[in-house]
């Protein structure tokens, strides 16, 4: 008896122009939440983040990312700020490759100098 698995994995799905759909997340501006671009790592969970409000923060990356979600230089990330001290983050959620297409053709990152 032969096993077959099976194909695991994200169907993509297209639209009726054949346009690939992209599901994006966006930042929350009201829970203090907005884009930024990954400048410098500086070790274990430190990272040096350019917002689009035109600051440089040290942003910390959550226990639940640490291990799971890598960040690398220049990446797209939401960043959300401390309510008692807004110089410095949180990383929220990082953005992929098609995700970041996605956002400079629909103008979300035209402050960021990405």
């Amino acid at each position: 008896m032969a096993f077959r698995r099976k194909k695991f994995g994200k169907k993509k799905k297209k639209s009726k122009q054949g346009e690939e759909v992209v599901r994006v997340r966006l930042p929350h501006k009201d829970e203090l939440e907005m884009f930024g671009v990954v400048k410098q790592l500086h070790g274990s969970n430190q990272i040096k983040i350019s917002c689009e409000d035109g600051e440089e923060r040290m942003c910390r990356i959550p226990g639940k990312m640490r291990k799971k979600i890598w960040m690398r230089l220049n990446d797209v990330v939401i960043i959300k700020l401390w309510d008692f001290q807004p110089s410095k983050a949180d990383v929220v959620w990082r953005f992929f490759g098609n995700q970041v297409e996605w956002l400079k053709k629909n103008d979300y990152l035209n402050d960021l100098p990405v």
